[in-house]
């Protein structure tokens, strides 16, 4: 099972300056929650946003550069190759950014989308695709409010193909 995990706004933004826009613990909460113990995917930009592997997950950086490496990661050069490395495990997660995201979606390599939707739309320079109707239907949702820790409404959402 590969499944893509994003957060996105209502105008499908991801991010700018490679970096978050908003934040939400409860949606950084579930993500270490849900990605915990398993293999988590993400082009060289979402890494070195984020720094350093993340705790108890098997860490596969995505990129072009033949000569990268990082201590405790696995590297590939596409996404196909970064799903071969840990085609062993049950549940792979692709965390970003928008080109892996793009990439994964229009070559059919996807079986989930686990997608947190903040309700407000945000200026950006990176976007998640379009989820396709035709394709993706939501199987589960959970809706929260905004409050003193999160500035913006929100839904955690589970697509799946039709």
């Amino acid at each position: 099972m590969v499944t893509i995990i994003a957060a996105i706004a209502e105008n499908n933004a991801l991010g700018k300056d490679n970096d978050l826009i908003w934040h939400l613990p409860a949606d950084l909460k579930r993500f270490k929650k849900v990605t915990s113990g398993h293999p988590i995917l993400m082009g060289r930009n979402t890494f070195e946003s984020i720094g350093k592997p993340l705790p108890n997950r098997t860490t596969v950086i995505i990129t072009r550069n033949k000569d990268y490496i990082k201590d405790g990661c696995l590297i590939a050069n596409s996404v196909e190759e970064a799903l071969e490395l840990v085609q062993d495990k049950p549940e792979i997660f692709i965390i970003g950014g928008a080109q892996v995201y793009n990439y994964a979606m229009k070559n059919n390599l996807v079986d989930a989308l686990d997608i947190t939707k903040v309700h407000h739309e945000f200026e950006a320079d990176a976007f998640f695709p379009e989820i396709d109707a035709d394709v993706w239907q939501v199987v589960k949702q959970e809706d929260f409010k905004a409050d003193e820790k999160h500035k913006y409404d929100f839904s955690f959402l589970r697509f799946e193909k039709i």
